[in-house]
């Protein structure tokens, strides 16, 4: 019998990605509505991936501050696993997405006052513009690297994240103080610290994968019989 070759999964991300290409190049789309379908499949499959698992509704029912595009709801909120509506009357447990189109400023997005509506109703916001996705939770901060550069809204899991006891993105930079330095974090240092926040926010997001693969591990552990000599 000849060997059946599979093929390798397709992303979600992917997937995603070709679903916005062929709407596109459709030449019918609009720039906003047209879209929500690939966006979410995509956060429908990397709720998949969470615990609790988490569902993403389009266009859910105005609670106060206006009608989002959608909320993240979890497996909890629904009566039966294959309902296609929530439980009425909950606030989406994950918080509200806001989208705009991809020639909109995801960033000035999130700074409106309409974003701010949804953050004191929901507690946490998903803005995105298609290509950049912006999560404003109601733990975040604002961490000044100098006079011009400074982050907005970085989650403090990440900005406190430690290893041996240290603050790791504190500590690394605690090292190129200007005092230190005599000079200014160079543009390249801070890329560095972005790519710092980004590695250890994939980190932390993929916690519960490793927790769950580090107690398989540990219940199939060889036990080793103790030698005679020993």
């Amino acid at each position: 019998m000849p060997s059946v070759i599979q093929e390798p999964p397709v992303h979600p991300l992917e997937t995603y990605i070709r679903e916005l290409r062929d709407i596109r190049a459709s030449g019918t789309a609009v720039a906003e509505t047209s879209y929500y379908g690939p966006l979410a499949n995509l956060l429908n499959e990397v709720g998949k991936t969470l615990k609790p698992r988490v569902r993403c509704i389009i266009n859910i029912k105005n609670q106060g501050a206006g009608i989002p595009d959608g909320g993240l709801f979890t497996r909890n909120q629904f009566q039966k696993a294959s309902d296609a509506e929530p439980l009425p009357g909950l606030l989406p447990a994950r918080g509200a997405i806001e989208v705009k189109g991809t020639v909109d400023d995801a960033s000035a997005t999130a700074d409106s006052e309409q974003v701010a509506r949804y953050w004191e109703t929901y507690g946490q916001v998903l803005v995105t513009n298609y290509r950049d996705f912006i999560l404003i939770g109601q733990s975040t901060c604002n961490i000044h690297l100098n006079d011009v550069a400074y982050w907005k809204n970085i989650p403090t899991r990440v900005w406190n994240y430690r290893i041996g006891g240290y603050q790791v993105i504190k500590k690394w930079l605690s090292y190129r103080e200007s005092k230190v330095l005599g000079r200014s974090l160079t543009v390249d240092e801070v890329r560095e610290v972005t790519n710092m926040a980004r590695r250890i926010a994939a980190i932390l997001l993929l916690e519960p994968a490793l927790d769950e693969n580090y107690e398989k591990v540990k219940s199939s552990t060889y036990k080793w019989e103790r030698s005679a000599t020993s």
